[in-house]
């Protein structure tokens, strides 16, 4: 399995994770006063182990309830990365428990700091322990900066920083309400054909998506456009050799960071299908594939290896910091041009 392909790059930030008692309703409630979108995974003590679940997502200035109910369990876990659809290094939040987690959304049952994760799909990933003092609830909070003191401030913040990662022009993401972002606002509402009555959250629903279609987060990230689940596969030369790793399952609508650094490959090859039906993105370089989760060094002699030979699309990738390929209903979609500024 290659372990390290499905780990994140992140950067942690241990002490950005505030805690306290919540009045209202009795529940695990997430509040994120952070410019960016957040997806998060939890972790609960059960006979000895621990349950988790992900991805709960939380957009900037917002809270959700992502465990409703009374918390009655020894000790809960908590951990959250940033939204794909933002460029630049992927951001996390987390301590030094060691969970396991798989990349689309999932629930699990596993220990503590294990060895190694049950399955392949699954990795590593340090969580927050979260004390709830044995209170029934609790809300622990996500910031990022001192100058973010508010949700209200903190959802400024995220709108700036959704539209610059959409393509607009955009200064300081910071909480001060100026032109530039009003204008690139409207100008975003207008091209979308947003209702005027559309909700903040319906806003960043859009821009999220709309980013998604722009970000270059570091690495590079395989995201499924389509309506249904897909495989995706991927080959690269290794020194003097080639290897190809698979298979990433991405949900609908979802993206699945299959490598972390790019600085030392120029072409990243790509096949996806439909999960049990056709393929959708293919091409003339050959590379071995197993039917299971696989790492599969050298592409010659696939079939008398045991293994299956298909043909994998070239992205180039040489020289960029970080790259996503989308594929949609008919195979890859070209990426569309950065807007100038707004």
């Amino acid at each position: 399995m290659n372990v390290l392909a499905r780990c994140f790059p992140a950067l942690l930030l241990a002490l950005g994770l505030s805690l306290a008692a919540s009045p209202s309703h009795a529940a695990l409630t997430l509040c994120n006063r952070t410019s960016y979108v957040l997806y998060a995974a939890t972790g609960t003590t059960v006979n000895g182990g621990v349950a988790t679940q992900g991805w709960s997502r939380v957009a900037p200035g917002i809270c959700e309830a992502v465990l409703p109910g009374d918390l009655t369990a020894p000790a809960y876990y908590l951990y959250a990365r940033s939204s794909q659809a933002h460029s630049g290094p992927q951001r996390a939040w987390g301590g030094n428990v060691n969970i396991c987690v798989k990349d689309t959304n999932f629930t699990n049952r596993d220990t503590i700091n294990p060895a190694q994760c049950a399955t392949d799909d699954f990795f590593g990933l340090p969580f927050a322990t979260v004390d709830t003092h044995h209170l029934k609830s609790w809300t622990a909070t996500f910031s990022e900066t001192p100058q973010l003191t508010s949700l209200p401030q903190a959802q400024l913040a995220g709108l700036k920083r959704l539209l610059r990662d959409a393509g607009y022009r955009i200064g300081a993401i910071d909480a001060a309400p100026d032109r530039a972002t009003d204008a690139a606002l409207a100008d975003f509402r207008k091209k979308l054909r947003l209702s005027p009555t559309a909700s903040v959250a319906d806003v960043f629903d859009a821009l999220e998506t709309e980013a998604l279609k722009n970000a270059t987060p570091a690495g590079y990230a395989v995201c499924n456009d389509t309506a249904k689940a897909v495989a995706a596969a991927t080959g690269q030369k290794l020194r003097n050799d080639w290897i190809s790793h698979g298979w990433w399952k991405i949900a609908a609508g979802s993206c699945a960071k299959v490598m972390d650094d790019l600085s030392a490959v120029d072409s990243v090859y790509l096949f996806v299908q439909r999960i049990g039906g056709a393929p959708l993105v293919t091409g003339p370089n050959k590379f071995c594939v197993a039917d299971i989760e696989f790492d599969i060094q050298g592409r010659g002699r696939c079939a008398g290896r045991g293994l299956t030979e298909l043909g994998f699309a070239e992205n180039r990738v040489k020289g960029l910091m970080g790259f996503a390929a989308h594929v949609g209903e008919t195979g890859l979609i070209k990426p569309p041009p950065r807007r100038p500024g707004k």
